[in-house]
């Protein structure tokens, strides 16, 4: 943004490097940001992840299961052909080998009911490790065992006890390798290993395409229109239009455009005080030199021999002092730099017939005025800030009520006070329309509460900053007809 002509230290031109700045620190984060990896391979890695965990919690039953069937299958052909064999009573040495082979067993021996015989046996040594009865088999145990084989080191062998099949005989006992078992099972293992991450890699894909195409790409749009947006954010064509969808992408596109515009329209704002500022500036000199040659006149004037004119040059003079100290005021109200308050104990009565004066109420041909502050209340304030806190608010109540022009209205402007405790309360009143309703919210605000035409809508702005400046506040006060503005005015602490 451009601002030509504007003095130093106004707060137009800090927006724009404030926008700039602020795109400037958002393209620097979206750079960090791929750099450490995008929510789009975060997303990725993650599924991939989660796929895997759930392929364990699968894997560990099902290597325990295959364990089982594995040494079930051994049991049954043991059992089978070693119950056939021996109905011959004499197996054969050729035959036995060939079992054991069969089976991957080094011994087999059945258990008939009636009794028991070795049906096979190899010549070579051996010890048993471990001993395996699958009638006595649990899921649990079945688990641990499987891990138990899986990483076992050794040429130890393992004892397998399980009930006969078809009936032929009532228990198999075999002996076998565990290496056999070992190797089946990490064989079994890859297989599961390939075809989960087989699973997680189309899984995780499907999951990224949709996952992006459904979150991640709008966020990026979305993030996109705020980098457009914040480039020049006082250009209203640069809010984000809201794309219609009915989630909470869809809502957070709503919110963004509302804050924009509100900022759009902050921004504005702070541009027209800009201008006012500069206007101020320019109107401020010429204007003081008006006023201090008015007071050169009326200081002559106070050297006429008329009663008249000594009664009221002394309070025309204050009048015109006031008023220069006025327009510098409206500069300093613009640069946020009004004068602390220098608090003295004044007789609040005295300075409400100062405000009447001034407005010329004592002679009014229209309005009444009602001055009905005791003249024990004593108020703690800033005696020239407090007088323009009232003036203000009698100002306006003067122009609500001289705007009227049906005769048979009453128009009446009341002031009062009473002391509660260290606080003051201060009512202004008056039997005017009112304040409508539209404005009520911004009453306090800068240019919103000016209802009359030709108003700036500065004058309660004012009024609450002076009030706020003394640790008081300023509201509107519904209850009663008319307008009726409620001060409360503490003590200093």
């Amino acid at each position: 943004m451009k601002h030509e002509g504007l003095p130093k230290g106004e707060i137009a031109p800090s927006v724009g490097n404030d926008a700039s700045d602020l795109a400037a620190a958002g393209d620097q984060l979206a750079r960090s940001r791929y750099q450490l990896g995008g929510l789009s391979g975060k997303l990725l890695v993650l599924t991939i992840v989660f796929v895997m965990l759930a392929e364990i919690f699968i894997y560990v039953p099902s290597v325990a299961n295959f364990r089982n069937t594995w040494l079930t299958d051994r049991l049954t052909t043991a059992g089978v052909a070693a119950a056939v064999l021996s109905e011959t009573n004499t197996i054969a040495p050729r035959l036995q080998e060939e079992l054991l082979r069969t089976t991957g067993a080094v011994a087999i021996s059945l258990d008939l009911g009636s009794s028991r015989s070795l049906i096979a046996m190899s010549n070579a040594p051996f010890e048993v490790e471990f001993v395996v009865d699958l009638a006595q088999m649990t899921p649990l145990r079945a688990i641990v065992e499987s891990f138990r084989t899986l990483f076992y080191s050794g040429d130890g062998l393992m004892r397998v006890v399980g009930a006969g099949q078809m009936g032929l005989v009532e228990h198999v006992d075999i002996v076998l390798p565990i290496s056999l078992l070992q190797q089946d099972m990490l064989a079994f293992s890859g297989r599961i290993l390939a075809l989960s991450l087989v699973i997680s890699i189309i899984t995780a894909a499907l999951v990224y395409v949709s996952l992006r195409a459904l979150f991640v790409r709008p966020l990026l749009r979305l993030t996109r229109s705020m980098d457009f947006f914040a480039e020049a954010p006082e250009d209203a064509s640069r809010i984000t239009a809201p794309s219609g969808r009915n989630d909470e992408l869809g809502d957070a596109e709503v919110r963004l455009a509302a804050m924009q515009q509100a900022l759009s329209r902050a921004l504005q704002q702070k541009q027209r005080l800009a201008d006012l500022g500069l206007a101020v500036s320019k109107i401020n000199h010429d204007l003081r030199n008006l006023l201090a040659s008015a007071q050169l006149f009326l200081e002559r004037l106070e050297h006429v021999p008329d009663p008249t004119v000594n009664r009221l040059a002394p309070k025309i003079l204050a009048t015109l002092d006031r008023a220069v100290s006025y327009t510098q005021a409206v500069m300093s109200y613009g640069k946020a730099q009004e004068e602390a308050p220098k608090r003295r104990l004044i007789a609040l009565t005295r300075v409400c017939d100062d405000v009447a004066e001034v407005l010329g109420l004592p002679d009014h041909a229209t309005i009444a005025f009602e001055n009905r502050v005791d003249g024990s209340v004593e108020v703690d304030a800033d005696p020239e800030q407090i007088f323009r806190v009232l003036l203000n608010l009698c100002r306006n109540a003067v122009q609500a009520l001289e705007a009227e022009r049906d005769e048979t209205l009453v128009r009446r402007i009341v002031l009062e006070a009473e002391r509660r405790g260290d606080c003051v309360h201060i009512l202004v009143s008056d039997t005017g329309p009112g304040i409508p309703a539209n404005i009520k919210k911004a009453l306090f605000k800068a240019f919103h509460s000016g209802s009359k035409a030709g108003g700036v809508g500065l004058g309660l702005a004012i009024a609450a900053e002076l009030l706020k400046a003394h640790g008081g506040e300023i509201s509107l006060d519904d209850a009663r007809q008319g307008t009726c503005f409620r001060i409360q005015m503490p003590d200093r602490r």
